[in-house]
C-alpha cells in the first residue's frame, strides 16, 4: 500500500513538472482588459434575440429579417445578414448590411432609408463552404 501511495505521489509531482514547463514556452502574451459597464450591457440586445427580428424602414414597412450576424476576418466589423423577398421561405435571398447601419429602439430594428427594392439591388450573399 505504501509503495502504491509513493508511486502515485511521484507520478503527480512528475506531472506538475511536465505541465509546468509547457507554460514557459513561446512568447509572453498579454490581454488588454477594458472596464465595461455590465449593468448597461446586460440591458442590451443578445445576438440570439436579434437573429430572427424583422427589419423595418422609416415608414415601418417590413423590408427583411435578420438571418445571421457575421464578424469580419479581422474581428472588428460586425455585419447583419438579412433575408429579403420571397414568401414562406421560397424565393428569398440573403444580403449583408453593416451592423452599424441598423438602429435599435423599442424592440424594433430599423434600417433608415432602406427599401425592399434597394435591398434587392445588393449582391446576393452566400456562405462560404466549409
Amino acid at each position: 500500500m505504501k509503495k502504491a501511495m509513493l508511486f502515485a505521489s511521484a507520478a503527480m509531482i512528475g506531472m506538475v513538472f511536465v505541465a509546468g514547463g509547457a507554460n514557459a514556452q513561446g512568447a509572453p502574451q498579454s490581454v488588454e482588459l477594458v472596464k465595461v459597464d455590465v449593468q448597461t450591457l446586460a440591458a442590451g440586445y443578445r445576438a440570439s434575440k436579434v437573429i430572427g427580428s424583422n427589419v423595418v424602414n422609416d415608414a415601418q414597412d417590413t423590408i427583411g429579417e435578420i438571418e445571421d450576424l457575421l464578424v469580419s476576418l479581422d474581428g472588428k466589423q460586425p455585419y447583419a445578414v438579412l433575408s429579403i423577398g420571397g414568401f414562406l421561405g421560397m424565393g428569398e435571398h440573403l444580403v449583408v448590411v453593416p451592423y452599424s447601419s441598423l438602429q435599435f429602439s423599442d424592440k424594433k430594428v430599423t434600417l433608415p432609408g432602406g427599401t425592399k427594392d434597394g435591398l434587392k439591388m445588393l449582391p446576393e450573399f452566400k456562405y462560404a463552404k466549409g
